[in-house]
């Protein structure tokens, strides 16, 4: 099969995300780890996910995770090795799931040796072309190059010492988009991409299915690095579309932003596209793209470019019928002209989990279950972020524990919440998270107990088995019909649809409302006398 084949698993997929410092630990130093991971897939597979994406695991300083790579070809001892690599990967398609990982192109460590090298050689070198210096300006080069912002707080240039003076000297002057030590490529330079050509062939090689491309949106700035254009009730930030607001979910506007989503970013795509079809079994590729509009994040998944995008916009929505209608409208719309399939996503590990988000507690796990739910009926495919099937909430970290390197730069809450590891089994930390004892990276909070994996399996009632039976419907009734969806108007809160023989009602209002005919298939709490609750949803057959 082709790339642009119809067929190819990652059109209809469920997509599990595993952080992996988050997920299992096996050598009990309170960090995940490769070996920890494989040694839990089976659970993947019982509970009905068709793929698994791993967040970055290569070396690294873990400044920010191990989005700060210093080896793209390499794992880092924290996690494991080579060899564990491979056999997560032989162990997971044993299984019968496919494995995507994340891929960091737009910037590296400052312990990459191509920076190393780079504040060695000084400034006009090659080894400097690589990434973004620029002098500064004032008259002593003092100010930065241009006005941009980083993402997480903070101007987005560090200024460098000058290599040949040998006293400490303040020279030029490098951008990173994100922290201090991840400075961003100069992806205008060749030998950029052919880093990137020999990181694709080396993991392709291993066996991956795919790779998630973090900041798929940026790479490419604008060349002059012109000042952005601020308007005058505006503040001065990185984007409100460049990467998910960690502390708060915005709508996003558009605006003035030569740092992102520049042209030239999709002969990227194009070209590794064609490294792709040069492998069997549907290898695919999925972008982190926080574009402003729904026809620039279709840009990326033309043709002969990337498979999936990323769909933000579902997970931005407010709990609101007519929001969630929007989203599904505007997507199918602005996808139908490049043939590509939709993406669904609430929670990953940059935003608050959604429980909390619609309202924490049980009505927040009530509004959870049901717009899971409505997403997993959709046509393409989902994506899960780990914790979300146990019905987690996000976590308050105490500021003595956190470690996101936003909330250092910004001083706001951060993502730490949503990364706390989750709990598999027993009354207190680690939960069965590791072989050790006590608190792993990021302390668990004792509610935990209840909501562990082993608590919960065996409870019908349980959000786990929730999850599991809305996979498993999912398969039975929502794989292989009509991807069209035809809209139904029930009443300004309640969204509805109707796909191929599956009906699908949300109510999003405050009290309940009467049903169509139909038999129930599936349902995220109780269907009394044709009448749907608030907050729950449907599918009817």
């Amino acid at each position: 099969m082709g790339l642009n084949d119809q067929n190819e698993w990652w059109r209809h997929a469920v997509t599990y995300q595993v952080y992996v410092r988050s997920f299992a630990d096996l050598d009990g130093d309170g960090i995940g780890d490769l070996p920890g991971i494989t040694s839990r897939l089976p659970y993947l597979r019982d509970l009905g996910v068709d793929a698994l994406w791993i967040t970055p695991f290569y070396t690294s300083p873990q400044n920010d995770h191990g989005y700060d790579v210093a080896d793209y070809t390499d794992v880092d001892p924290l996690f494991g090795s080579i060899g564990d690599a491979d056999a997560l990967l032989d162990r997971a398609h044993e299984l019968g799931l496919k494995v995507i990982v994340d891929l960091v192109p737009n910037h590296s460590s400052d312990q990459h040796e191509w920076f190393r090298a780079a504040l060695a050689a000084g400034p006009g070198s090659p080894e400097r072309a690589r990434y973004l210096f620029r002098d500064g300006r004032g008259k002593a080069g003092e100010l930065p190059p241009n006005n941009w912002e980083s993402v997480f707080g903070g101007p987005a240039w560090t200024r460098v010492e000058d290599p040949s003076t040998g006293s400490g000297q303040r020279g030029q002057w490098y951008l990173h988009l994100f922290d201090s030590t991840q400075p961003d490529f100069d992806w205008r330079n060749p030998e950029v991409g052919d880093l990137f050509e020999d990181v694709l062939t080396f993991w392709l090689d291993r066996g991956v299915d795919g790779f998630r491309v973090d900041v798929a949106h940026g790479l490419f700035k604008v060349e002059s690095l012109r000042d952005q254009e601020i308007a005058e009730d505006e503040v001065p930030e990185a984007s409100a579309a460049s990467a998910a607001p960690p502390s708060s979910m915005v709508e996003r506007t558009l605006r003035d932003e030569p740092m992102w989503d520049q042209p030239e970013v999709h002969d990227v795509y194009r070209r590794w596209h064609r490294i792709l079809e040069k492998y069997d079994g549907d290898r695919m590729t999925v972008a982190e793209a926080w574009t402003q509009t729904p026809e620039s994040m279709a840009r990326f998944v033309r043709p002969d470019e990337m498979s999936q995008s990323f769909n933000f916009s579902w997970l931005l929505a407010p709990w609101s019928a007519s929001a969630f209608a929007d989203v599904i409208t505007g997507t199918l719309d602005a996808l139908a002209p490049v043939g590509a399939s939709p993406t669904w996503v609430l929670s990953n590990h940059d935003v608050i989990r959604h429980v909390t988000r619609y309202g924490g507690g049980p009505v927040g796990l009530a509004r959870a279950k049901a717009a899971t739910m409505t997403m997993l009926s959709l046509p393409g495919s989902a994506y899960l972020y780990q914790g979300e099937e146990l019905g987690l909430e996000q976590d308050e970290v105490h500021p003595d524990f956190r470690q996101d390197p936003s909330w250092f730069r910004t001083g706001e809450e951060g993502r730490d919440g949503c990364r706390v590891p989750i709990p598999w089994s027993g009354s207190a930390a680690p939960f069965g998270f590791g072989p050790g004892t006590g608190q792993p990276w990021l302390p668990q909070p004792s509610s935990y107990a209840g909501l562990s994996v082993e608590a919960q399996q065996d409870d019908p009632t349980s959000t786990l088995s929730f999850y599991r039976e809305a996979l498993a419907a999912r398969r039975a009734h929502a794989t292989g019909i009509d991807d069209h969806v035809e809209m139904i108007d029930l009443g300004e809160d309640v969204l509805a649809f109707r796909r191929g023989p599956v009906t699908v009602v949300l109510n999003c209002g405050t009290a309940a409302v009467a049903l169509p005919a139909g038999d129930v298939l599936l349902a995220s709490g109780a269907v009394e006398d044709g009448k749907l609750p608030a907050d729950t949803a449907v599918w009817l057959g």
